[in-house]
């Protein structure tokens, strides 16, 4: 399927006058080092720039919640209900903020809800210092500032098409991928070593320094106004439910999201970490194995991320996807197949590097294959995907190996996503026949 039969906008005008372009085959460590052609264009540079900051600042308020919410109750499950308590609006802010970046100037989107979640930050922090310990207030914030993400996500995403040529995006998303990815892993770090040192209130105060980098460089990006077909349409239910009908007519974009919930609802085994750290990898130390297990995927996807160089000009975007989901499927079979730790660990790596390819091609497809009049609402079913697919897993997983054993579990789960993926993309050549 080429880009105009699925309705492909061309190359917008912000990108700014195309840079020499690189030779088709590049020598050396060029080759397979992450490519980094889109930081030649000033506007992306800034708002990739800023991912540096906030990806690692994000993860201090995402450790500093829980982190209070149990210090105050001494439950877990307080701490569950009020990760719940967040996916909600983040769901239904998700799916109205793409219509609403469909029809007004996604910059200005960008600078109104970066300020919000920046205020939320502030009010997480003056809460922790005057001692509230209120369980209820932490709750509504962090739904308040879900729903600022929500927003926001599908406007940031969709805004990078505008920055970038096509032949550049996936390009694109492999930086943004990488230095998310990045995030979750220092992050996490940063937050446990800070913690002793300047107290838990201040991750917050962090996080929300960190923004005003964001805002600053959003300030700085050029006006990103909707196209000229939709600047009288109204963002409410009728444009949420046009993005769906929209999604149902272009199966290229309808397979991207089921590859993408495939290999996340049956393949992504977290919750089961600390059960195969309590049981199978208990000789190497729980706490380790805990440690190791939860890192293992988002390293390998940085890993993949700095050697994008080898995948990231492919033009067989569809194809990258299949064969993404399928390692990502074997790699997490393998690892349940494994008694010993640390082979484990090498294996969900390399599940990590398959994610991190299969993010940066169904990225690509989503901006590439959809028209920017369509492409918020588009970002927005993709927020939701991202989202909700590993809290299915959660709870998919969780009962499967409470029945089945969390090794059977694992490994009956990376089977079915092979299984899944290789059915699906047999039975629907569209994402087979797509390119760029």
């Amino acid at each position: 399927m080429d880009t105009s039969e699925s309705g492909a906008a061309p190359a917008a005008e912000e990108a700014g006058p195309a840079p020499k372009r690189d030779r088709p085959s590049r020598r050396g460590w060029r080759g397979w080092a992450m490519d980094t052609r889109p930081l030649r264009r000033p506007a992306y540079r800034r708002l990739w720039s800023s991912t540096i900051v906030t990806a690692v600042g994000s993860q201090l308020t995402a450790v500093a919640v829980p982190k209070q919410i149990y210090d105050i109750t001494g439950s877990s499950a307080w701490v569950g209900y009020a990760s719940l308590a967040g996916l909600v609006p983040m769901v239904l802010f998700a799916l109205w903020g793409g219509a609403v970046a469909d029809t007004v100037d996604r910059r200005k989107l960008l600078l109104i809800t970066n300020s919000g979640i920046a205020v939320t930050s502030v009010l997480f922090w003056l809460q922790a210092v005057s001692g509230l310990d209120s369980v209820a207030v932490l709750v509504v914030l962090l739904a308040t500032q879900q729903a600022f993400f929500g927003l926001n996500s599908p406007a940031r995403n969709a805004s990078i098409a505008r920055l970038v040529p096509a032949e550049e995006l996936a390009a694109a998303n492999a930086l943004g991928s990488t230095v998310m990815q990045t995030g979750l892993v220092a992050g996490p770090l940063f937050a446990g070593a800070l913690i002793p040192v300047i107290g838990l209130p201040e991750l917050y105060l962090l996080d929300a320094v960190a923004l005003c980098v964001t805002l600053w460089a959003v300030f700085r990006l050029p006006a990103l106004p909707p196209a000229a077909s939709a600047k009288a349409r109204r963002a409410g239910l009728r444009e949420i439910a046009d993005g769906f009908r929209y999604i149902s007519r272009h199966k290229v974009l309808l397979l991207s999201f089921l590859a993408d919930v495939i290999a996340m609802v049956f393949g992504m085994p977290r919750a089961l970490f600390p059960q195969l750290a309590a049981e199978t990898y208990a000789p190497y130390g729980e706490g380790l194995a805990l440690g190791l297990l939860f890192a293992a995927i988002p390293i390998g996807a940085v890993l993949g991320g700095l050697f994008s160089g080898t995948f990231s000009r492919a033009r067989r975007h569809g194809w990258m996807v299949i064969g993404a989901v399928v390692a990502w499927g074997a790699a997490i079979a393998a690892s349940g197949l494994s008694a010993g730790l640390w082979v484990a660990v090498v294996f969900l790596a390399c599940a990590g590097v398959a994610d991190m390819v299969s993010m940066v091609f169904r990225g690509a497809i989503l901006l590439s294959a959809a028209t920017d009049e369509m492409r918020g609402r588009m970002q927005g079913v993709f927020t939701v995907v991202v989202a909700g697919g590993p809290r299915l897993a959660d709870a998919l997983h969780g009962t499967a190996g409470a029945a089945f054993g969390a090794r059977t579990a694992v490994t009956g789960g990376g089977l079915l996503v092979v299984a899944l993926m290789l059915g699906l993309a047999a039975a629907v050549p569209a994402l087979r026949r797509y390119r760029v």
